[in-house]
């Protein structure tokens, strides 16, 4: 397989003989106002994207966790063709995705494979409390395909009971999990931070983490540098990977 992190969640998979566009986030710089209640108010996203729009959106199918704008946007909308295979969390999702003119959008649990690669859809946390109530459900993904190891795309999620169900159940090799520690003014974080990682790494000894949702939003407050120096203290420089964006990582 090869990984190629985009920005923020945005990521391209090369996967079975297939490409699979996850949550794509194709704004220019600074297209969108701040995240409210957050404590860095610079607009959205806070860098460029690597590569053309073109480029990104010549997939085989575009799968989208949820809808929060940074997984699926305004410039997403506009940019992918309306026939393209679109895979979505839930069936209300896929409805939303078909009233902006898509024709060929299924929900995950509908979708059980794609030519050989079989996907699962997986649950997680986006917070915890009432933060993550309002951040509303998510969701992961697993691929196997039996020439490929197996991944799991965890998707907007702190570390929490149902990404050590999905972990154990399918026994990834590889991982991709969002760090940056997204948070508000109030609450804990809503996606994982340096602890939540190595958590992951624990539950996972067999797999490579890759680490996307890096240094792209307002309130993604856990940097590149400093996640890879906890990931050097802890031991863990050879299991966990944070690509740059542009940067494809071949497993």
């Amino acid at each position: 397989m090869k990984i190629r992190q985009i920005r923020n969640a945005t990521i391209v998979l090369e996967y079975g003989g297939l490409t699979f566009l996850i949550d794509p986030y194709l704004a220019p710089k600074g297209a969108y106002p701040p995240i409210t209640n957050t404590a860095n108010p610079v607009n959205n996203p806070t860098v460029d994207l690597p590569v053309s729009v073109e480029e990104i959106v010549r997939t085989d199918a575009v799968i989208v966790t949820h809808l929060h704008p940074d997984h699926f946007d305004a410039a997403a909308i506009r940019a992918i063709p309306k026939d393209a295979n679109m895979i979505a969390q839930s069936e209300e999702d896929a409805e939303t995705i078909r009233r902006e003119g898509f024709h060929n959008v299924q929900a995950l649990d509908r979708v059980s494979r794609m030519g050989e690669v079989r996907l699962f859809r997986t649950r997680g946390q986006h917070g915890t409390g009432e933060i993550g109530r309002l951040m509303g459900d998510v969701s992961g993904v697993v691929f196997k395909h039996p020439d490929e190891k197996t991944l799991y795309i965890a998707g907007d999620t702190i570390w929490c009971a149902e990404v050590e169900e999905a972990v154990l159940t399918h026994r990834p090799e590889v991982v991709v999990v969002n760090g940056g520690s997204a948070q508000f003014l109030q609450g804990g974080p809503i996606t994982m931070g340096k602890e939540d990682i190595r958590l992951t790494c624990s539950a996972a000894p067999q797999a490579t983490v890759i680490v996307s949702h890096m240094e792209a939003l307002n309130h993604c407050f856990l940097s590149r540098r400093e996640l890879k120096g906890f990931i050097e203290e802890k031991g863990l420089g050879t299991r966990v990977l944070v690509p740059a964006d542009g940067e494809t990582v071949e497993c």
